[in-house]
């Protein structure tokens, strides 16, 4: 079977935990201490998809990656910046499953009304800083310790692209449900 970037639904939670988890218990490239169970997972895709996508790249229903916007900041003037993330399986690492994922993510993101996307990073990271390079990111700056995991401070830096020319009477983003959206 061919690959296939598709929305993620909540039977996906497995295979995103199954690349998800590894990251979480054995890197610093997420902040977080203890992998989300299945059912929290489930209830981030959920939660997620009301206002912003979240793909993933399938093969035999084998979840290779995935992608996903966020809430860049809270306030009502950021609500035209997005967070966006991409997590692949280390077995199609350079594989082109990253770049497909990011490309749709964009062009649904475009459609919706974004302006900027940002990206953080733990440093270092090569490969998050090429993937994010490659399609387009350009490099803002870093915090500074912003994280402490496996007895280490560690820097985050930041990537932002521009999705769509910025006008002095932006609409309000739509919400993902409501866009029409080819995937590729």
């Amino acid at each position: 079977m061919e690959r296939q970037v598709r929305v993620a639904t909540k039977a996906d939670a497995q295979g995103i935990l199954e690349i998800y988890a590894p990251i979480v218990q054995e890197t610093v490239i997420s902040f977080e201490m203890e992998p989300p169970s299945i059912e929290e997972m489930e209830g981030r895709i959920e939660r997620t998809l009301v206002q912003y996508p979240w793909l993933v790249c399938v093969e035999n229903e084998r979840v290779l990656g995935y992608v996903y916007g966020s809430q860049f900041r809270a306030r009502t003037a950021y609500q035209w910046s997005v967070e966006v993330t991409v997590y692949v399986h280390p077995d199609v690492h350079g594989q082109g499953v990253g770049k497909r994922l990011y490309r749709a993510l964009f062009n649904i993101l475009r459609q919706q009304g974004y302006v900027a996307m940002y990206a953080g990073v733990t440093l270092p990271n090569p490969a998050s800083v090429g993937i994010h390079e490659s399609m387009g990111f350009q490099p803002v700056g870093a915090f500074p310790l912003a994280g402490f995991k496996f007895g280490a401070w560690h820097d985050v830096g930041f990537w932002y692209m521009v999705l769509s020319e910025p006008n002095s009477t932006p609409a309000v983003p739509t919400p993902f449900p409501q866009v029409d959206y080819p995937l590729e």
